[in-house]
């Protein structure tokens, strides 16, 4: 057994960058030694070993049971055979045979190691699905190791052996990170593969955008302030509602923090995102009423069953309400978990709906604000290039882009760029000068919110100075990283 100080010796250091105790070492190395004695004996082979700490030597005697017919060669002997040894040897007697490590062949060391190896690989695996099965929308920080595909493969800070992926879909289109730049995502989920678990990890989810509020607003790690609802539309826009556990502080001034520190931080690692601060509130009419914001809402009319509303608005808000290609009333939609129809007060008013406007009259059905393209001041060869492709209603084309009518028989540059102007005349007039923001020209922030809006929130952007403080006079602190 001369060289088993030496072998004990390779499976410290083997398993020394492991971070593996003791105790586990050695019950590898039993573990190990067994699959090399069922590789010489049998599969079933019994045998016990026994490691010396103080030399290093390993001593194996395997376990064979006496009995009169053998069945199982791996753990029985015959009686005869067992006699030669001891004339006194009865059935159900256990003969013990002592083994050299050094009678070992090529095969059975072999089998011990891949033994090793994959009890060592299955101790990682469960390792991190322990530390990261439950913490499911953390931030967490790397470098990209590499790019292939369109999915960054990323390398943890605190798990360098982790599988950790950012696929094509969970990146901002807007973004690019090259090979070794440092890089935050929000796990995503733990997914289960042939190799082990994997850690899918986002930029474009939601809940980026709230791991992000979370690492600034020391209130939300508190529990103070708490993120009740986010909906994004990655590189564009997003909206979240907070609540506050304590009165004395406003949740939409805890997340602006002093001069816009803290929303300025978040909008800087979203690469000049738009974000709408808004307060949660129980009441779906009222919650829905401020998720629209910058756009003042006369009435809400809610289908409880359906979980669906009609908002109306003046005229002068409804582009407001609606958005840049409907992105505000899709995000207020998803924010509050609700399907939100629009309605200018005319329209409305056109409909018979006097009364429900202005109080007493019933919550009926309600149809949508679309309208037939038909109603636009459109080119007749135009007009029919866009039925023959199927669209014939307004919101059938208003998320279109000017690369997808270029798509369209018949429609060319021209063509393209009139349809392009309409939707935004439709949807984006004036949108930025009510939307809230900083002024380029004064430096700057003026809120989203407008009185009668039921306190809308608050929209903030990268560009400008800081914004007025809307918090309750306290400085910042210095603020965690992720880890």
């Amino acid at each position: 057994m001369n060289n088993a100080t030496q072998v004990l010796a390779a499976f410290r250091e083997m398993t020394a960058n492991k971070a593996i105790s003791r105790d586990e070492l050695y019950d590898l190395i039993k573990d190990g030694i067994l699959a090399a004695l069922a590789k010489r004996y049998g599969p079933n082979v019994e045998a016990e070993i026994e490691i010396d700490e103080a030399t290093g030597k390993i001593g194996i005697t395997v376990l064979k049971e006496v009995v009169a017919e053998v069945q199982d060669a791996s753990r029985e002997i015959l009686l005869e055979e067992a006699r030669w040894d001891d004339p006194e040897f009865e059935v159900g007697d256990i003969l013990e045979v002592p083994v050299e490590f050094a009678q070992f062949g090529r095969n059975a060391v072999m089998a011990a190691k891949q033994r090793i190896l994959q009890r060592v690989r299955e101790g990682e695996r469960q390792k991190i699905r322990d530390e990261y099965e439950h913490r499911v929308g953390e931030l967490l920080s790397g470098e990209v190791q590499q790019v292939e595909r369109g999915k960054m493969v990323l390398l943890l800070n605190r798990s360098r052996d982790a599988d950790a992926i950012v696929p094509w879909k969970e990146q901002n289109p807007r973004e690019r990170f090259r090979q070794g730049e440092p890089i935050r995502a929000v796990l995503k989920k733990v997914e289960e593969t042939p190799k082990g678990p994997r850690l899918i990890l986002s930029r474009a989810d939601p809940l980026f955008v709230a791991a992000l509020f979370k690492l600034e607003v020391p209130e939300i790690t508190q529990g103070i302030v708490e993120i009740r609802g986010a909906a994004r539309e990655v590189g564009f826009r997003s909206k979240i509602a907070v609540s506050s556990r304590d009165e004395s502080i406003d949740p939409v001034g805890a997340c602006v923090g002093l001069k816009g520190s803290r929303v300025r931080a978040v909008v800087q690692e979203l690469g000049g995102e738009r974000i709408d601060i808004v307060p949660w509130h129980p009441d779906p009419e009222t919650y829905a009423k401020r998720a629209l914001a910058p756009a003042r809402v006369a009435k809400v009319i809610s289908d409880y069953e359906a979980r669906t509303m009609t908002a109306i608005v003046d005229e002068d808000q409804l582009s407001l309400a609606i958005g840049r290609n409907g992105q505000n009333v899709r995000l207020a939609s998803q924010l509050i978990g609700w399907q939100i129809d629009l309605f200018g007060s005319r329209e409305w008013l056109e409909r018979g709906a006097e009364r429900a406007l202005f109080g007493g009259g019933d919550e009926a059905e309600y149809e949508s604000t679309d309208f037939a393209l038909r109603d636009l001041d459109l080119a007749p060869a135009t007009l029919a290039a866009l039925e023959a492709a199927g669209y014939n209603t307004f919101f059938d084309i208003i998320d279109l882009e000017r690369e997808d009518f270029l798509r369209i028989p018949a429609i060319g540059a021209a063509e393209a760029d009139r349809l392009v102007s309409e939707i935004e005349r439709l949807t984006v007039e004036d949108e930025d000068e009510a939307a809230g923001g900083y002024d380029e020209g004064t430096g700057e922030a003026f809120p989203v919110s407008d009185e009668g809006n039921e306190g809308g929130g608050e929209a903030w952007t990268e560009d400008g100075e800081a914004a007025p403080d809307l918090t309750s006079g306290a400085e910042p602190e210095n603020l965690p990283h992720s880890d």
